[in-house]
């Protein structure tokens, strides 16, 4: 987040530098371009162009403009245009914000695409399923039902399904939606006496794909119209995909008829993604904008303060490149430590225990496990391969983890300067090892009472 007091030409290079990155160069040179910045008092933008300019890109563009401009210059910023004074919400507008920017070409995000998509146990299942409907649309799972919190992913795989169909279904016609754009819709044919327009805008798609479902609930005409455009698709082997942000029996707005629909087919859920699958997308993300990073520990840093909200988490990453750009300051540490401490303070990550006073040490649980097989410190720590050794190793991070509540980051170090993939997968083999054998469950027991009993005989 940019300072209150940052200069108004300033704050405006970088917005216009993030609203040209979303939107494209093609289009941001057409449309926003001759926007010229009026004013800005630290919370609110005014931006002046001309009238029917503005008029255009109000519609058009205002939920893309509002969502950057609080991305880039903190929460509750607010843009205006100077003719009309009218604020800009980051509601404002058709169902288009900075996470749906379309290309003219497909109607699909151009970022949003299966290559793009980074998998992590939490949403494997759904990945594979999108993938699979993707593939053989009508044939694997009809309907595919994807829940989630706003922010993890579900839009990305209804974009990415369009993408494959679009290039590899040979002339399949597949439309995405909102269930608010499908009200105002049908709304709209309604009063204009088009509803058969409407349903053969629909009903004649060979895939359809609606997101955020759960807004159809307690609109009873509109519910009516989208259970027969249900009907009429799923009778004639058509693929729907739907989205919302709970499991189809909790949207008790909703006729229970449409809940068992959506229950037919394949129901599965997105979580929040663990660390190393948040590294993983901030890296994609760095990769795809061309960011150079002086150190790239930024990033676990990132994934330590922001958790559960992919969106959040790229805003994030967004925040510190534009407090770089107005400082020419490296993105280093210590500015990303400097920008996110005014919006996600550190704290203890969730299931992780906050170390208390006197805890097992990283020392502690080095010299014990190094005692345990027989082995020195310097061998546990070194670059050594071998079983004998890679084991205990692997071991004593998983024990730093539990026992210190310590980033991946910080156990790398302690490690031999090792990345934070290395000890995330020396935690996975850990996990998998302590499922089928009984031994080492065994020498885990007794080197957590080992460092538990020497805790206290220090505190005693």
């Amino acid at each position: 987040m940019l300072p209150a007091h940052t200069d108004p030409d300033d704050a405006w290079r970088v917005l216009r530098a993030e609203l040209r990155r979303r939107i494209g160069a093609g289009t941001f040179d057409i449309w926003l371009a001759g926007l010229e910045l009026a004013g800005w008092d630290g919370r609110t933008i005014v931006l002046a162009g001309r009238p029917e300019t503005e008029l255009w890109v109000s519609r058009r563009y205002g939920r893309l403009l509002g969502q950057a401009a609080e991305d880039v210059l903190g929460p509750g910023t607010r843009l205006r245009f100077a003719s009309g004074e009218r604020a800009l919400e980051p509601s404002a507008g058709p169902v288009i914000d900075a996470e749906r920017v379309h290309d003219p070409t497909t109607g699909f995000n151009p970022r949003y695409r299966f290559e793009q998509f980074i998998i992590g146990e939490s949403n494997r299942l759904a990945h594979a399923g999108a993938l699979a409907v993707a593939e053989n649309p009508g044939q694997a799972y009809n309907p595919l039902f994807i829940y989630a919190p706003p922010g993890l992913g579900k839009t990305h795989l209804l974009h990415a399904i369009g993408h494959y169909v679009q290039r590899f279904g040979a002339g399949g016609c597949v439309r995405y939606t909102t269930a608010e754009a499908f009200t105002n819709h049908f709304v709209t044919a309604l009063s204009s006496r088009s509803l058969d327009a409407f349903k053969h805008a629909y009903r004649t798609a060979d895939v359809l794909l609606i997101d955020d479902v759960q807004f159809l609930a307690a609109k009873a005409r509109t519910e009516e119209e989208f259970f027969h455009t249900f009907n009429a698709l799923y009778e004639n082997g058509r693929q729907l995909v739907l989205t919302c942000d709970r499991l189809p029996r909790a949207l008790t707005g909703l006729e229970q008829r449409l809940r068992e629909r959506f229950e037919a087919g394949l129901v599965t859920d997105i979580a929040p993604p663990d660390h190393a699958t948040r590294v993983a997308i901030l890296r994609k993300r760095a990769a795809l904008d061309g960011i150079e990073l002086a150190d790239p520990a930024v990033l676990d840093l990132i994934a330590d303060r922001v958790r559960d909200n992919i969106r959040l988490l790229e805003g994030a990453l967004i925040r510190v490149v534009a407090f770089h750009s107005l400082t020419h300051r490296a993105i280093d540490l210590p500015l990303t430590t400097e920008v996110l401490d005014a919006m996600y303070p550190a704290t203890a990550s969730p299931g992780r225990a906050s170390a208390p006073s006197g805890a097992a040490t990283i020392d502690a649980i080095q010299t014990a496990v190094a005692g345990r097989f027989g082995i020195t410190v310097d061998q546990l720590t070194s670059q050594s391969r071998r079983a004998t050794v890679s084991w205990p190793r692997q071991l004593a991070m998983s024990l730093v983890r539990e026992l210190t509540g310590e980033s991946l980051p910080a156990i790398g170090r302690a490690f031999g300067g090792r990345n934070h993939a290395t000890v995330h997968n020396a935690l996975q083999r850990v996990s998998h090892r302590l499922a089928t054998d009984a031994e080492a469950v065994e020498i885990v027991r007794q080197l957590r009472a080992e460092l538990s009993g020497a805790h206290d005989d220090r505190r005693s």
